[in-house]
């Protein structure tokens, strides 16, 4: 399966404008992609990536104008019946939530065919073919047989191939990726990218939507920097990354933690490196923990502490047991074997009422901060809530809101009218309520553009020095736990395969598993 490779330019975008409810967000944006290319756009959140890669596929909604010619058809003015017909044979659409753009109910096989039933009939035996061929071509282990696999059955990394053959399966000379390896592991992401790669060495354009500028430098020929709509900067990847002109962009490189010193500031990068206290006692000690679901292993005698003041990075494949390993800690699940002890006292295997008590003193920070939150809650009821618990003293909701940067004026305000990374310091000004002695930070800053990122490690690092704070810090990105860790620890399919100070570990691994992780780390 190759793309056609011709002299004309793959996409060409002129004057693009898209307005909803007559405030236009994207102002006269212009570009194209040639065959065999890949063109990044990046920016912070609220930029108009996204909206202006969706106008390529007639999707998005708002009010569409200038020119957008995929090949020799106009997008834009085009009708839905002409946009449909063209989605998948014209263009190649990889969203970054496989998920969710998959059909739980239904065999992925069954479903990437639609999109051959949708342009055109086909015996059922060739279309199985093509599926077959399509699954293959990007790396589908076993493809016939996972064809009647449903998407819950397969891994992230599993998934993503079948919306990239999904995508790929009529042969179109363009793919738009947007976020394509967010949220996925260092080793799925490296093997999602090679994909990408391959299908650009056999000729196909690639437009890519990323916030992860690493992922870009490895990926992208052209970047394009978006800043309010608008392309502010734009040049080779290697121009843009090595030597940025725009001070938009400029911001988006220093923002990335990886290869900064711990204790730098991402949002400052002019501002001298703090070093870290000393850690002073062990808070928080895990000792043989163990946890099965069913027959299957999770944690497998796992012994771990937690010192006052240090950050403790916790990296290792999906699967691994990290999220497990967190859920322990914190006591929601008992382990089936092995104990936990905090602040000196039986921790795991105590009674939920001789823990309460504690409870206060160990806070949680989430990936998807608003899942997490009661939708029919206001921000100063949520805090209000979470301060309530214990008998020592709690800061006032204004207090916490300016302790996590934001205005006391959110304290009315829903969290799903604020932007992800206000959320996000919600979600930790909601830890930091009850005045907690450890911080778990199960994958905080995964799901936030790299300037929001930057924004949430920089607030945690000033948290933990100002109140001694114990974080451990569990991610899939190495640069976040290089920058942030003091000491890392490394899983394997439930088990501790490395632990050491961040430095030496990062240095000179001493696993091969470890090695392999910090290869597959994309790199600017």
């Amino acid at each position: 399966m190759s793309a056609a490779v011709g002299g004309a330019s793959a996409v060409v975008v002129e004057g693009l404008r898209v307005a909803f409810d007559g405030v236009e967000v994207v102002h006269g944006v212009s570009f194209r992609v040639e065959p065999g290319e890949c063109v990044a756009i990046v920016g912070e959140s609220g930029s108009g990536k996204s909206v202006t890669a969706r106008a390529l596929l007639g999707l998005g909604g708002g009010a569409v104008s200038g020119s957008i010619r995929v090949g020799d058809q106009e997008v834009v003015g085009a009708s839905e019946r002409v946009l449909r017909r063209r989605r998948g044979a014209a263009v190649g659409f990889v969203p970054q939530d496989a998920l969710q753009s998959l059909d739980p109910l239904r065999p992925i096989g069954r479903e990437i065919g639609d999109v051959l039933r949708l342009h055109g009939r086909l015996p059922a035996a060739e279309a199985s073919r093509r599926v077959a061929e399509a699954l293959a071509s990007v790396g589908m282990p076993d493809p016939v047989e996972r064809m009647r696999d449903r998407s819950g059955e397969l891994s992230g990394g599993l998934r993503q191939r079948a919306l990239l053959a999904s995508a790929i399966v009529l042969d179109p000379p363009l793919l738009v990726a947007d976020e394509p390896t967010t949220a996925l592991d260092v080793t799925v992401q490296a093997r999602v990218l090679e994909l990408f790669a391959e299908q650009k060495a056999r000729g196909r354009a690639l437009l890519l939507v990323s916030h992860d500028l690493a992922v870009v430098a490895g990926l992208a020929d052209r970047i394009l920097v978006l800043a309010d709509g608008r392309v502010v900067e734009e040049g080779t990847a290697e121009q843009v990354l090595r030597a940025p002109v725009s001070a938009e962009a400029r911001a988006l490189v220093a923002a990335v933690p990886a290869g900064r010193p711990r204790g730098s500031r991402l949002t400052d990068p002019d501002a001298p490196a703090v070093a870290p206290a000393p850690p002073g006692d062990v808070v928080l000690r895990a000792s043989g923990l163990v946890a099965r679901f069913g027959s299957r292993t999770a944690v497998d005698g796992v012994d771990l502490e937690l010192r006052r003041g240090e950050t403790l990075g916790l990296v290792g494949e999906s699967g691994s047991g990290k999220s497990t390993v967190a859920r322990l800690l914190l006591a929601l699940r008992r382990p089936d074997a092995g104990s936990v002890e905090f602040a000196g006292e039986a921790w795991s295997q105590a009674r939920e009422r001789d823990r309460r008590p504690l409870r206060p003193r160990i806070g949680a920070i989430y990936q998807d901060s608003l899942s997490s939150f009661d939708p029919r809650w206001s921000v100063g009821r949520l805090l209000r809530d979470a301060g309530g618990r214990g008998d020592g003293p709690h800061a006032s909701v204004p207090e916490l809101l300016t302790s996590v940067g934001l205005s006391p004026a959110l304290e009315r305000r829903s969290p799903r009218t604020l932007s992800g990374g206000q959320r996000q310091r919600v979600s930790i000004a909601r830890a930091l309520a009850s005045r907690p002695d450890v911080l778990i930070c199960d994958e905080p800053v995964s799901a936030l553009d790299v300037s929001v990122q930057a924004q949430i490690l920089d607030l945690l690092d000033d948290l933990q020095q100002r109140f001694g704070l114990a974080l451990l810090l569990i991610s899939h990105d190495l640069g976040v736990i290089a920058h942030m860790s003091d000491r890392i620890a490394v899983m394997r399919d439930g088990r501790l395969v490395e632990t050491g100070p961040a430095a030496s570990l990062l240095a000179a691994p001493r696993e091969d598993y470890t090695r392999r992780l910090l290869a597959d780390a994309p790199r600017l």
